[in-house]
């Protein structure tokens, strides 16, 4: 009984790896883009860019010390079930954001897109911190919710400020390391 219960753990963490390097690439996606509305240059962006591969590095050396035990547990139904509900959340994740940016740009509040995904990035956490039962997604989507909610109305700039790219990648970077913490 204790070698399946390493073997879950282990697996676990291995999927926490896989899902920090998610955060990684996303979250620099999101800082690559406050870099280019701020202005802020090419350095900014390289250095993004070193972090991302840093960070990714080290969330690709978790995941391999422990895709052993992944692999164990990859075919169980339970899994396939976790796998399914992932693509359903993520189809529907980024349909809202196709269709509702649609809906924003035909109103005249193309403004509001950037505030628009990054809650309903938020929002899709939730569903996915059940089916992972990982309560941090929980944290994370709350964050990416609530920053949303409040970046427009506390920025300079409203709904097209530069802070809204920041805030979403660094909140999705600061769940990445969470994710990968011991």
């Amino acid at each position: 009984m204790q070698a399946t219960d390493s073997l879950r753990t282990e697996a676990q963490l291995a999927g926490r790896a896989t899902g920090a390097m998610f955060f990684f690439v996303f979250g620099a996606v999101w800082l690559e883009g406050w870099a280019t509305q701020a202005h802020e240059g090419a350095p900014a962006c390289a250095g993004i860019a070193f972090v991302a591969l840093a960070l990714l590095a080290v969330a690709w050396r978790r995941y391999r010390r422990y895709a052993p035990a992944l692999a164990h547990a990859q075919d169980t139904p339970e899994r396939r079930r976790m796998k399914r509900v992932f693509n359903i959340v993520n189809a529907a994740q980024w349909t809202a954001i196709f269709v509702l940016a649609q809906v924003l740009v035909n109103l005249g509040k193309g403004a509001w897109i950037i505030p628009m995904a990054i809650a309903i990035i938020g929002l899709h956490f939730l569903p996915l911190a059940h089916v992972f039962r990982n309560p941090p997604h929980y944290v994370t989507g709350v964050a990416m919710v609530a920053f949303a909610a409040l970046y427009p109305r506390l920025a300079s700039g409203g709904p097209a400020a530069p802070v809204g790219f920041l805030g979403a990648g660094l909140i999705l970077w600061l769940s990445g390391a969470w994710a990968l913490r011991a």
